[in-house]
């Protein structure tokens, strides 16, 4: 859009780049909160090491990899009733001051109980984190470039991980640390600087600045019809006083909820977040040639780089597409890993020539695990709720997650120790299959409509026409 205004005759082009910025510079603290579920796959094998100077036994270790987690269900709850009072952008500033204290906790921790506690407090900050970023994003973005946006929230994540992986592999814990502490203090300086959700501003009555906050991620003067349209759909989804059980009461927010539940029930059922705990000791007890550390690393890497593939196909290839594709392919490789470890510990047949196909078999699943499942299940927290419950739903949707995660992380630990490997990778491929069947029966293509017309696609009413144009 091009505009000429006065006798300068200045031309402005709508830009999108403080969109990008913004979206940089919260995802500082996705990057950190990666880093922190990444820690125990490098830290654990030198906790539990013999000369470790806080002895560890297997049960600490697992604790110690779920307490954020655990954490983030108290997060979750204080932020579901406060992130409509504090904001979004202020939510995600504050949440560094737990990051950095929880790095400074591991580093100097006399004790396993320190480490626990360290690792709780970076849990509640995950919840604000979890609970306010993909709805900022999701409110600033436009939709052209909302998929991409959206997903960035899950590939910095997963870089966190990478990052901690290689950092925490060559430098002691301490030292790890102590340097991953330098980036939630980036992250205040920097997105300190961004606006606030024209969104939140509107609900807040502060018209005047919700339409500064739309001028400068949209790069243009004249934002007074998209300003208009979003102030009277938050009218029309503001006129009754959101409630929490009005995401089971309410038909719109209930299928909403449902569609959530399914895809982050499906993704952790696949059994990421325990592989991204345990990634190590899962590539020692393969026993290839392939230093653990290696193996780790090109995993992270991998899955880092299909996930940016992924966001950045989003928005042209559709959510359903991807996702279908996605967990197909996941249950395939979890049941490829369980079959190699079952002949491993339950045959007499000898494997070591076949050492690799447990490094290739994660490798397979996190390529197309990455392609769908673990971008677009966040993406579309920021897309499918109505403004007068999307606290309570991104609070809810945390809460969830939180005790899925820690519910199969947990069955993981015990079920290797108890029965062998090939247990929870064969459960993990079974629950892909039911999640596909899921995915194909209720989960709608959200792909080029506007956060308006997704609520009107939840209601069954037809779209307005100029949806997929804006496509």
């Amino acid at each position: 859009m091009t505009i000429i205004t006065g006798s300068t005759q200045k031309i402005q082009q709508g830009s999108a780049m403080i969109q990008f910025l913004a979206a940089f510079t919260g995802n500082l603290n996705a990057i950190t909160s990666g880093m922190h579920y990444g820690w125990p796959s490098p830290s654990l094998p030198k906790l539990l090491h013999n000369s470790s100077s806080i002895p560890v036994t297997n049960d600490e270790g697992s604790w110690m990899a779920v307490m954020p987690l655990l954490g983030a269900l108290l997060g979750s709850l204080i932020v579901g009733t406060t992130v409509d009072i504090f904001g979004r952008k202020r939510t995600i500033l504050i949440s560094s001051v737990p990051y950095f204290a929880a790095w400074m906790m591991v580093a100097f921790a006399p004790s396993v109980t320190i480490i626990y506690i360290a690792r709780f407090i970076a849990g509640v900050a995950d919840g604000w984190v979890f609970t306010a970023l993909p709805m900022y994003i999701g409110e600033i973005s436009d939709p052209k470039v909302r998929g991409l946006l959206g997903s960035s929230v899950s590939v910095n994540w997963i870089f966190g991980i990478l990052l901690i992986n290689i950092v925490g592999s060559y430098l002691s814990i301490m030292v790890t640390a102590i340097v991953s502490s330098s980036l939630p203090l980036v992250t205040m300086v920097s997105f300190a600087f961004m606006p606030e959700s024209p969104y939140y501003l509107l609900m807040r009555g502060n018209t005047e600045e919700a339409k500064k906050s739309l001028q400068r991620f949209r790069g243009l003067n004249d934002v007074d019809g998209e300003l208009g349209r979003v102030s009277f759909a938050l009218k029309a989804q503001n006129k009754n006083a959101g409630k929490f059980l009005d995401l089971f009461t309410d038909k719109v927010s209930r299928k909403a909820v449902i569609i959530m539940m399914i895809l982050r029930g499906a993704q952790q059922l696949s059994g990421t977040t325990a592989v991204t705990f345990y990634a190590q000791p899962i590539f020692i007890e393969a026993g290839d040639h392939i230093s653990s550390h290696v193996a780790t690393i090109i995993y992270f890497a991998v899955q880092l780089t299909l996930s940016c593939f992924s966001s950045s196909i989003v928005d042209k290839a559709g959510r359903r597409p991807l996702l279908i594709t996605s967990i197909t392919g996941s249950a395939l490789f979890l049941f490829l890993e369980g079959t190699y470890f079952y002949i491993k510990s339950c045959t007499t047949l000898d494997t070591t020539s076949f050492s690799i196909i447990p490094v290739v078999g994660l490798i397979g699943f996190v390529v197309v695990f990455s392609l769908g499942m673990q971008t677009i299940p966040i993406l579309m927290l920021g897309e499918l709720f109505p403004s007068n419950v999307k606290a309570f739903a991104l609070c809810f949707a945390d809460i969830y997650f939180s005790i899925i995660a820690t519910i199969v992380s947990k069955f993981f630990q015990i079920m290797k120790d108890s029965f062998g490997m090939y247990t929870p990778f064969f459960a993990f491929s079974v629950s892909c299959i039911v999640g596909l069947v899921l995915i194909v029966l209720f989960v709608p293509e959200t792909k080029g409509k506007t956060l308006e017309d997704i609520q009107i696609s939840l209601k069954g009413e037809p779209e307005r026409r100029g949806t997929e144009e804006n496509a």
